[in-house]
């Protein structure tokens, strides 16, 4: 590490973004299109824990960051799987594997009314697990001034971590909502917090919500 720099910064208030990644009907319900073709037994069998931790943990404290970034002035941001075509042929090759298809236009495209974006609020839409591979989020961030990037949603070792990693290749300085974010067990939520630690600073929502309050005086 070059003498006198650190990833252990607090937030730059005034050069800030929250980014929420892929918080959408078509991933975060149990009747979104992500899990059409299963039986309610078959989505408790495979994603009991995720729907859980999402719903008792990871929302109500993307709805406190949330509203503490909007009360501080700090830009708020969503990603959302959605294709640039109904039939998603404009898809990554990843995405046709895997078998992930939102229409553009959908219903399962929108943002879970939990945290439905403000009227100003910028959604991008993507077709990769890193928004910075396919869309121009980066652009966009640099327009907005943001230095500072707040990380949560969905999946913790899947989008998040691909998005945390690459926001740091490109100069941000990443925080992620460790308590914020989900994904299908507690081991691989862990695991990818590990892996990135190298990357990023990791801090609860508390943590996040104290500083936020702190640092713009709400």
């Amino acid at each position: 590490m070059t003498q006198g720099l650190s990833r252990e910064v607090e937030i730059d208030p005034h050069h800030a973004a929250l980014l929420i990644i892929d918080v959408q009907n078509y991933t975060a319900r149990r009747d979104g299109g992500e899990y059409r073709e299963l039986t309610e037994l078959q989505v408790e069998e495979r994603f009991g824990f995720f729907f859980r931790t999402l719903e008792a943990t990871a929302l109500p404290n993307l709805q406190q960051l949330q509203a503490a970034c909007r009360n501080g002035g700090i830009e708020v941001i969503y990603t959302v799987i959605e294709s640039l075509t109904e039939d998603g042929r404009d898809r990554s090759l990843d995405y046709k594997i895997s078998g992930l298809h939102v229409p553009k236009g959908s219903w399962d495209a929108q943002v879970l009314d939990a945290i439905a974006p403000a009227e100003r609020e910028i959604v991008i839409p993507k077709t990769s697990s890193s928004p910075f591979v396919s869309t121009n989020i980066d652009y966009v961030l640099r327009n907005l001034g943001v230095r500072s990037l707040l990380i949560a949603g969905i999946l913790t070792d899947q989008c998040i971590d691909s998005a945390a990693r690459d926001a740091c290749d490109l100069g941000y300085l990443v925080t992620i909502a460790t308590d914020a974010c989900a994904t299908h067990s507690a081991e691989r939520h862990e695991w990818s917090l590990r892996n990135n630690r190298g990357y990023a600073r990791q801090s609860t929502t508390a943590e996040l919500v104290a500083e936020i309050a702190r640092l713009t005086g709400d």
